[in-house]
């Protein structure tokens, strides 16, 4: 029997900015519905919902593209630390009206790690 470890989107990202908002808004729910993470994907956008604790990704799979992000939806986030960007964050709180973390990019170590307090909207470009 197979196991399903993520479910991807593709498209929604792209348009109408209320149909964009509502993407992101899905994903809130998703976590409400099912265990599995999704991601999004539209031509060279990809969204993840990050939820409070430490994250591990992989970014030396060559499907990278130049930036990344990290957006507080829906709630501030208090506390976020990241190793493996070029700008990264100590203990820094996340809200629309201080700071959003976007156009960052990568150190080239290949792995970034984010620890959050409360749940983050990681975006990155990618090549397919």
């Amino acid at each position: 029997m197979e196991q399903v470890d993520v479910i991807v989107t593709l498209g929604g990202l792209e348009g109408r900015f209320d149909h964009i908002m509502a993407s992101v808004n899905t994903l809130f729910h998703a976590t409400k519905i099912m265990p599995l993470p999704v991601i999004v994907i539209q031509e060279c956008s990809l969204i993840y919902l990050l939820q409070p604790g430490k994250h591990k990704l992989h970014v030396d799979t060559g499907l990278e593209g130049d930036w990344c992000g990290l957006i507080p939806v829906g709630n501030p986030c208090e506390s976020v630390t990241t190793t493996g960007l070029k700008w990264n964050l100590t203990n820094q709180m996340l809200k629309f009206g201080t700071l959003v973390s976007t156009s960052n990019t990568y150190d080239n170590s290949g792995i970034v790690t984010i620890e959050t307090d409360k749940p983050l909207l990681w975006t990155m470009s990618i090549k397919i």
